[in-house]
């Protein structure tokens, strides 16, 4: 089987090298690989990438991971082919934008404290995701929903390199979806914004008087529903799960980060970093698009 290796710097503090290069291709050596002399430049001083034969992915990606010369490089080593994947679930908050949502609505409601320490413990997977969303929900009741919405929109950052990735991977006939354990107030806007084909989140009920009723309407959307989607759309796609890329954060991410054939830890809580096979830790989201092979010259934007 060969394998790729892809490496990817933050170009502002740490321009991929020559010396990056060797080292990890010394590392794809060590690991029992016959590294190719051959380097194809994806964008001068910030991706790259070598194919490795006569070994595993997993065997390269722990030499790699044991590299002290690529601390701070971001690097996927994974099977040659089919590395472009035809199907992309991503998480929102996080993830696709630099914020949480409830946390931020929260904090504009003036209860931001005793939200974010729910937030925390149920993203570093001590509380199941569903329950804590509830709890979580439960303290807006009575509060005045549209305008703290509408403050939490104005706050929505999106993530550097997110609407490349994604339009990049749309522009070459993958199907994404963005899907979020937030809300659909957010998702609705966001997932346009950055070139998603669909959206799938949580809706808030909201009272006639305009306040938040503290209960959540239709179709909850949790861990389990991730993978759902993912599996659904994959096979609308005609491909199995090793077909799909899925991006997220935190521990409700983490079935889905698990069946995808790419399944990234995105400046992952540490229990998302203890498992997921591929993470993207110093760098921006373009390397999503990166460890799929695509290059400067196939970006849509």
């Amino acid at each position: 089987m060969q394998v790729t290796v892809t490496l990817v710097a933050d170009r502002d503090t740490n321009s991929l090298s020559s010396d990056h290069i060797d080292a990890a291709r010394d590392a794809a050596a060590r690991a029992g690989g016959v590294p190719s002399r051959e380097i194809r430049t994806l964008a001068p001083g910030w991706a790259a990438e070598f194919p490795v034969d006569g070994t595993d992915a997993a065997a390269i990606a722990q030499a790699l991971d044991d590299t002290a010369a690529l601390n701070g490089i971001d690097r996927a080593a994974q099977p040659s082919a089919g590395r472009r994947k035809k199907v992309l679930v991503a998480d929102m908050d996080s993830t696709m934008i630099q914020i949480e949502t409830l946390d931020t609505l929260a904090a504009e409601l003036g209860i931001g404290d005793r939200v974010a320490e729910i937030t925390a413990r149920s993203m570093a997977g001590e509380l199941d995701f569903v329950e804590s969303l509830r709890a979580r929900v439960a303290l807006l009741k009575g509060y005045p929903a549209r305008e703290a919405m509408a403050i939490v929109m104005d706050k929505v950052v999106h993530t550097p390199g997110a609407e490349r990735a994604v339009k990049t991977m749309a522009a070459h006939g993958a199907h994404c979806a963005l899907v979020s354990g937030g809300f659909t107030f957010t998702t609705s806007v966001v997932h346009a914004e950055l070139g998603f084909q669909d959206h799938a989140a949580n809706t808030l009920d909201i009272a006639p008087d305009g306040s938040f009723t503290g209960l959540l309407t239709g179709r909850i959307v949790g861990r389990p529903t991730k993978l759902e989607i993912l599996t659904e759309l994959c096979g609308k796609q005609g491909v199995g799960l090793d077909g799909g890329a899925a991006i997220g954060d935190g521990a409700n991410d983490l079935d889905m980060l698990m069946a995808a054939g790419l399944g990234i830890g995105f400046h992952p809580k540490p229990i998302v970093r203890s498992q997921a096979r591929f993470r993207i830790e110093h760098t921006d989201m373009t390397a999503l698009a990166f460890y799929q092979g695509y290059g400067q010259e196939d970006f849509a934007i």
